[in-house]
């Protein structure tokens, strides 16, 4: 028996989480019971990296909530009742926990997604960020983070940045300018 096994009890470390798991997965994970272990997983992750972004600007507003919660209903065919309380759940989880997850779901996401899923997730992000009419420059720099975690080079980022150029907060007017 483990030193930790005979200190803490071996009920208590059976039941241990996982340690590469974030807590936000797993509490966004019970909403998403009945799908898939593995499906599960990945929605949780990435609800987490789509509120991570939304709450860049420390706000996280209905246009952007609206937006995730179609990104999520359309990636797992989710019914509406079921991709609110996920994305819900996300958005509680990025404002509570967002200095302690956001590396460590972003990680899980790289980890279990394609290339090809982690560059449709850097455009959904900026559909989020954008949802607003306006991409602040916190959530663009978050963006250009979580691509960069995700293994997207910057050219490749910031060409796909750059079909949101009408929204980004450096390219739009001050008000009273023409």
């Amino acid at each position: 028996m483990s030193l930790l096994s005979r200190f803490l009890g071996s009920a208590f470390v059976d039941r241990a989480p996982e340690p590469e798991e974030p807590e936000s997965m797993r509490r966004i994970q019970q909403q998403l019971e009945g799908l898939d272990p593995e499906t599960a997983r990945f929605l949780s992750a990435f609800a987490y990296v789509l509120a991570r972004a939304a709450n860049a600007d420390l706000s996280i507003d209905e246009a952007e909530v609206a937006v995730m919660e179609r990104s999520v209903e359309s990636l797992a065919s989710l019914p509406a009742s079921q991709a609110r309380p996920v994305v819900e759940i996300a958005r509680r989880q990025a404002r509570k926990l967002g200095a302690t997850d956001n590396y460590l779901v972003t990680r899980e996401f790289r980890r279990i997604a394609t290339t090809e899923q982690c560059r449709k997730i850097v455009h959904c992000l900026f559909a989020v960020a954008a949802s607003d009419d306006h991409i602040s420059s916190h959530e663009s720099a978050e963006i250009l983070a979580i691509a960069e975690e995700l293994g997207i080079t910057r050219p490749e980022t910031i060409a796909m940045r750059a079909q949101w150029k009408e929204k980004l907060a450096e390219f739009k007017k001050l008000p009273g300018e023409r």
